[in-house]
């Protein structure tokens, strides 16, 4: 992409970031409806898909198709990421009117720890292409530290916070402290998930903001949903698990190595990767939700 579209697409960023500061400053006091915060979820995303169909116009299909399948895994794992926040506000009880500006930045947080690995995620890929190797085992690794891990979502407190405890600090401090921590482990996770892909910085970065951006609203749609969604880790576990195994296979055709005993290595175009990515997505809500009202009816 050239340098102009970079220029405008950061403008339009900040632009919408002091917008939802802004907002949030000013409706500090008011607590955040249903409504309010499902119509701005759906503006969101509405200027996502936008945005996605859009680049197919004036860039490419590839590129449009890499947005979409970059854009949809980040976004689920923003949410996974979300559900550590309000496990975070509600251990250290924040009130109301404060959450507002803790989630937003918390969300600035993340925008600027994954723009950080994002440009030296590039640098090394492009130095270095046994890199892929490395991303796809810790992406391999991740969906099985999910798939494995329990079924109670639970957020521990480290050694740092207890540190920042000890020392004095204020709950709001130690609640920015242990969401900036957060941003980063998962940041860890998102990009190389997002570089098994797509390998255009661009698609990269702007798939990133728009999974991040409007997640304050989400926060309090999915407050009454954090429960039902019960089988979210297992779906991540299987987009991440996918997204590496397709990162070891890219990694072996660029070192020419298209055949393991004699079985050819597929080649898994992207495509394929956002049919995986919605399926997978799909049967995970459902299976969650119908779940949940068995278990409703039960009790």
């Amino acid at each position: 992409m050239s340098s102009t579209v970079w220029e405008l697409t950061i403008i339009g960023l900040l632009a919408v970031l002091a917008f939802d500061l802004a907002l949030a400053i000013i409706r500090r006091e008011k607590e955040t409806s249903m409504r309010e915060a499902t119509a701005w979820t759906i503006f969101y995303v509405s200027a996502a898909v936008i945005f996605g169909i859009s680049l197919g116009q004036w860039s490419t299909n590839q590129a449009r198709g890499e947005f979409f399948a970059g854009w949809i895994t980040e976004y689920s794992l923003s949410v996974d990421n979300l559900f550590i926040f309000i496990l975070i506000l509600a251990r250290f009880q924040i009130n109301k009117n404060k959450q507002q500006l803790v989630l937003l930045a918390g969300i600035v947080m993340a925008l600027i720890l994954r723009g950080i690995f994002i440009i030296i995620g590039s640098a090394v890929i492009n130095r270095y292409s046994w890199v892929f190797y490395i991303f796809g085992a810790f992406l391999i690794f991740t969906a099985y530290k999910l798939f494995t891990e329990d079924e109670e979502k639970e957020w521990k407190e480290g050694r740092v916070i207890t540190w920042f405890r000890n020392k004095g600090a204020s709950p709001l401090v130690i609640v920015l402290v242990a969401i900036a921590f957060t941003d980063l482990i998962f940041a860890l996770d998102s990009i190389p998930a997002i570089f098994g892909l797509t390998k255009d910085p661009y698609i990269v970065f702007t798939a990133n903001a728009f999974a991040l951006m409007g997640l304050r609203q989400l926060y309090f749609l999915l407050g009454g949903l954090m429960e039902r969604l019960i089988y979210l880790n297992e779906g991540l576990s299987v987009i991440l698990g996918f997204i590496g195994i397709k990162l070891v296979l890219e990694a072996l055709h660029g070192s020419e190595i298209h055949n393991i005993f004699g079985v050819h290595l597929p080649e898994i175009s992207t495509q394929f990767s956002l049919a995986v990515i919605i399926t997978t997505l799909l049967v995970t809500t459902i299976a969650s939700l119908a779940r949940s009202s068995k278990s409703k009816v039960a009790e």
